[in-house]
């Protein structure tokens, strides 16, 4: 069942299915399986096989809910036939629930309350709708000590009915299915003087439920909570409930045409349907639809938030250059750190050019001597506080060397700098030096540097701090695993923020790998990490394609081939007339090959022995190369100076689902809006740019009291 059902959803072969299941159930991870087990999966990539795995224990939770659904119902002695195979065909957690709600046992509730008194009998004979005198005649029979006249005895009856009536799985599903299609969601100001709240265009408020776009479900999520604005589902009841009475009231009729209820028990029937949808059924309802929509926006920011994240720890290192790191601050002064090519701090200092100090001279003297002392290349500034007046300082001290500037996000390096781990890499420095240095080094090595910060805190996603944290945390979580074991990490310079993503590697084998190149000095060969403290072969397995030694004893140490493949790979070169000496020469020629032929005389499969020659033919290769490189700055422009019409270069920052935040060095970032993107419609910004991106845009408006830039990609 589990495996039909994977196989549908994520449009696979069974086969594929069978061997991803028991892949994962071996114990092995997504990375692994991505790109070690291509052979096995058919090539299938990290993104399906991470929804592959989400699927799969979403749908064995089901099952097992199911299981126990269907025993509890048992000992009970209401499962039938029927139930059993409804239980057993639910396709969602939902589904499931509306089925056992009838039998799961229920908090002290009017309905509950009647039964106690023993009215549940009556329930019966009125929802039979067979009685032949009034009701209240009927219910005198009901009289007791605690029940003390007929009327308390049928409203009695009418709570039972009315959760009866509730508890319909079939009703419950219509009526959900109706509500979301028809409904509207509406939103009032709480306060009619509210103002400036950033709401505003929730104070008066409507849009059809099945509709609105998952940021309003966020915005007006945040704006209730901050009681800023009420919340109501709006939807025609009068249908529902004549919905309700078609399937509830039995014709007595005995002309077949006609129908005709019954006079002593419609009336009270029909009340208790009333009271049922409007009491029970609607207000569960609406927060049902509302969790469901909360739930599918906060999936859709999530998936928006993991590709900026990606792209944002795939930008491309700015490798081989000497790095100034420059805080910003006003009364604290600019921390200043200074890192060399490999991320060495060389030097730290503080400058006071902003105010209230406005040490400018000998700011510029201190920094002056910095980029003599240490032949720097570019000044990395920090975009927070004081970031645009530290931008004029900079670009007025570089304006006679050749050093170039850049801002640089900032966001965690505040949380990196206060920090456990920040502190044991950096004991003897203050937070501000720490956060300077962090700052030039997300420069230099993003990935390596960002790893440290928790995923939320890097600035590139929207309502992040309103949303599932759970959820949000393992899909970040998976992009950094992800984009890390993409990447691959040096075994003799990676942090042990670094390793603990490499798959395989747990946060405490992480430490041990650090305490054992401590201990014992440089990795010379990948093998050596079966000495490393409790990490044993499956580890092994799992990490040894991920991690690189740089000039190893065995040339293949440094590439992304797998131990399992050396091999294969030494008598793939030797068939050829090559040797390891060749990995990577211009001697090596590996094209027009009969993959075919090959694999089968070197017993390994075809995809695999793809991947082999294409990194022997670029071993080591970082796939960052390929990214968009970092725009370097020499002269400083302001808001000021923009105008309409101009044309200017910039770097995307962030995206969210209505446009991106294009840096064009101006301290604010413009926003491109999703109408402006293309000449054609878009259906999401991710569709046309990605973090990282380098763009050409036109400025369109610029807002100066509410600090604002609209542009266009549209030139």
């Amino acid at each position: 069942m589990i495996a039909k059902t994977l196989e549908k959803e994520l449009n696979l072969e069974q086969w594929q299915v069978n061997k991803v299941i028991r892949l994962i159930d071996e114990g092995n991870t997504i990375p692994f399986i991505a790109r070690y087990r291509k052979d096995v999966t058919g090539s299938l990539n990290d993104e399906l096989l991470r929804k592959f795995d989400e699927r799969l224990k979403y749908l064995r939770n089901l099952e097992d809910k199911k299981t126990k659904i269907i025993e509890r119902i048992d000992n009970l002695g209401k499962l039938d036939d029927n139930l059993k195979n409804q239980i057993l065909n639910a396709e969602t957690l939902v589904e499931l629930d509306d089925l056992y709600r009838p039998y799961k046992s229920k908090k002290r509730t009017r309905a509950t309350i009647a039964k106690q008194k023993g009215l549940e009998p009556l329930a019966s004979l009125i929802l039979a709708q067979e009685v032949k005198e009034p009701v209240s005649k009927i219910a005198e029979n009901y009289v007791t000590d605690e029940v003390k006249t007929p009327k308390e005895a049928i409203e009695g009856a009418q709570d039972i009915i009315a959760e009866i009536i509730s508890d319909n799985s079939t009703f419950r599903k219509k009526i959900r299915q109706n509500t979301f299609y028809n409904g509207v969601i509406e939103t009032k100001a709480k306060n009619k003087d509210e103002s400036a709240s950033g709401y505003e265009i929730y104070f008066n408020y409507s849009e059809k439920l099945s509709k609105i776009p998952p940021h309003r479900i966020l915005a007006i999520n945040r704006a209730e909570n901050e009681d800023i604005i009420k919340v109501k589902v709006d939807i025609e009841e009068d249908d529902i409930i004549q919905y309700l009475k078609r399937h509830t009231l039995k014709n007595c009729s005995k002309v077949p045409e006609m129908i005709e209820y019954n006079p002593h028990t419609t009336p009270i029937i029909t009340e208790s349907i009333e009271d049922s949808y409007k009491r029970l059924i609607s207000p569960a309802i609406e927060r049902e639809i509302r969790s469901y929509l909360t739930k599918k926006a906060e999936e859709k920011s999530i998936e928006v938030f993991a590709k900026n994240l990606s792209q944002l720890l795939m930008e491309s290192p700015l490798s081989g250059k000497t790095i100034l790191g420059w805080d910003p601050a006003f009364r604290t002064g600019c921390k200043l750190a200074v890192i060399d090519s490999t991320g060495k701090v060389l030097e730290t200092s503080l400058i006071y050019p902003t105010e209230p100090q406005n040490k400018v001279k000998e700011s510029e003297k201190v920094v002056l001597d910095l980029i003599k002392k240490y032949d720097v290349d570019v000044i990395a500034i920090g975009n927070g506080t004081a970031s645009r007046e530290s931008e004029e300082i900079v670009a007025n001290i570089i304006k006679n060397t050749s050093v170039e500037y850049i801002i640089v996000n900032e966001a965690g390096a505040s949380v990196y700098s206060a920090s456990k781990l920040a502190d044991e890499e950096f004991p003897d420095f203050n937070e501000g030096e720490r956060s300077a240095v962090s700052i030039a080094r997300r420069l230099q090595d993003p990935l390596a540097e960002l790893v440290k910060i928790d995923p939320k805190s890097i600035g590139v996603g929207q309502y992040q701090h309103d949303m599932n944290q759970k959820q949000l945390n393992e899909s970040l979580g998976g992009v950094v695993e992800r984009v890390v074991n993409e990447v691959g990490v040096d075994l003799n310079t990676a942090s042990s923020s670094l390793l603990n993503y490499v798959s395989g590697i747990t946060k405490s084998t992480a430490k041990n790998i650090i305490s054992y190149r401590e201990e014992n000095g440089k990795f010379n060969n990948r093998k050596e990490l079966l000495n490393v403290k409790k990490l044993g072969k499956k580890t092994f397995e799992q990490c040894a394609g991920f991690v690189k030694i740089d000039n190893p004893e065995h040339p293949l140490d440094n590439t992304t081939i797998h131990p399992e493949s050396y091999d294969a790979a030494v008598k793939l070169l030797d068939k050829l007339g090559y040797s390891l000496a060749d990995i990577g020469s211009d001697n090596l020629k590996l094209d027009n090959l009969n993959y075919d032929e090959l694999s089968k005389q070197l017993d390994v499969g075809v995809i695999t022995l793809q991947d082999i020659v294409k990194e022997l033919k670029k071993p080591g290769r970082d796939p960052r190369e390929d990214m968009p490189k970092p725009v370097l700055r020499k002269n400083v422009l302001s808001i000021d100076d923009l105008e309409e019409g101009m044309i200017m270069q910039g770097t995307v920052r962030n995206i969210v689902d209505f446009g991106a935040f294009v840096d064009i060095g101006v301290h604010q970032d413009g926003l491109v809006h999703i109408s402006q993107l293309a000449d054609k419609f878009v259906k999401h910004p991710l569709d046309i740019v990605s973090v990282g991106d380098i763009v050409d845009v036109k400025v369109l408006d610029v807002d100066l009291a509410r600090n604002r830039i609209q542009l266009s990609m549209l030139i």
